[in-house]
């Protein structure tokens, strides 16, 4: 592959699918009222994560935060970490910009943007102690596996931005899509699988209901943790 053909070809890479969904009042409310308090605005050069944050610690990235539930758990549970959460999708962000308000909780912020586009221009290399992607869309028809999100290239676009020693855990309920995920980061070289394969779900990812319900219903969920080398 050319690099003309390669820069072309990250340029393809979505991080997200649009789709119309519901905005409720409160949460049209609450981007208008609370994005300029929790919310971190698009830009196209580095954002300082520490002056972001105010303060120097461990910084983990969410990509696809879906409704911010189990995203301002985790940060209740680790407040020691600041996290950093992108969604493209309003109703996720006007409810978890409610919830990050009724919690109070300063080291949680939002972007309401392209993952990808921010990745490449927002954030520096070994900025990140991890990052997380729980659930993307596992595009289940084969015919539009090529749309799923985590692809070598985008991968490839990750790893410089974790700190040596960082970890990138992905969770998803489609076997399939766990073995593809597995497959994606094995041919990555500075990525370590921490387990022989799968590994236990991690005490900070909380149940989700979704998650509940399909495991009473028999279904799997799969936890993958790599770490870089």
């Amino acid at each position: 592959m050319t690099l003309a053909e390669h820069d072309n070809h990250q340029r393809t890479i979505k991080s997200f699918v649009l789709r119309q969904g519901h905005l409720s009042t409160s949460q049209a409310k609450a981007i208008e009222q609370l994005m300029p308090k929790w919310g971190v605005a698009y830009q196209d050069h580095l954002l300082d994560l520490e002056q972001t944050f105010n303060r120097s610690a461990p910084k983990v990235l969410e990509i696809g935060f879906g409704m911010g539930t189990a995203t301002v758990q985790i940060a209740q549970t680790i407040p020691q970490t600041d996290f950093l959460g992108i969604e493209v999708h309003s109703p996720g962000v006007g409810n978890i910009l409610k919830l990050i308000e009724e919690s109070q909780i300063s080291n949680l912020k939002i972007i309401q943007h392209d993952a990808v586009e921010v990745v490449q221009h927002m954030l520096a290399d070994d900025s990140l102690t991890g990052i997380h992607i729980y659930f993307p869309d596992p595009w289940h028809k084969k015919r539009h596996h090529k749309r799923r999100l985590i692809q070598l290239p985008f991968i490839e676009m990750l790893v410089p931005k974790l700190k040596t020693g960082g970890y990138i855990h992905l969770a998803t309920d489609w076997e399939n899509y766990a073995e593809q995920m597995l497959e994606v980061l094995n041919q990555h070289p500075q990525l370590h699988n921490t387990a022989e394969q799968y590994a236990p779900k991690p005490a900070y990812r909380p149940l989700t209901k979704f998650e509940a319900r399909g495991i009473k219903l028999g279904h799997g969920v799969w936890d993958i943790i790599y770490q870089k080398i």
